[in-house]
């Protein structure tokens, strides 16, 4: 059974950064895109980030500052936080759909604070 697990999610200083990685495991299928979500205390999930077949496409609140990255062949996506503020404190859900189901992460903690 194919199992999605996130990482890479802590506590950072105003201005730095970190990277978060998803991976899929056990996936016989395709995929056919991956994302970044996030949801802030009080708000609704949005949308950070997503790539299909390579096109990417942000949320303009961290255009410049983030960057989604795909490696197919390893069922895995990546999200580099740079520049990091304070309003990107949140819970950051990795989500990669495939010709065989869709797979949500359990989500990971970044917390921006000084």
């Amino acid at each position: 059974q194919a199992q999605l697990v996130e990482s890479g999610g802590g506590l950072v200083q105003p201005g730095g950064a970190l990277r978060l990685s998803c991976a899929l495991s056990g996936n016989t299928f395709s995929i056919s895109s991956m994302g970044w979500y996030r949801q802030a205390p009080g708000k609704q999930r949005e949308t950070v980030a997503s790539i299909t077949r390579g096109s990417t496409v942000y949320a303009d609140s961290v255009k410049g500052r983030f960057t989604i990255s795909g490696d197919y062949a390893n069922n895995t996506v990546y999200l580099q936080m740079n520049s990091l503020q304070p309003e990107d404190t949140a819970v950051y859900y990795c989500a990669i759909r495939t010709l065989g189901g869709n797979y949500w992460g359990q989500g990971t903690q970044v917390i921006v604070s000084s």
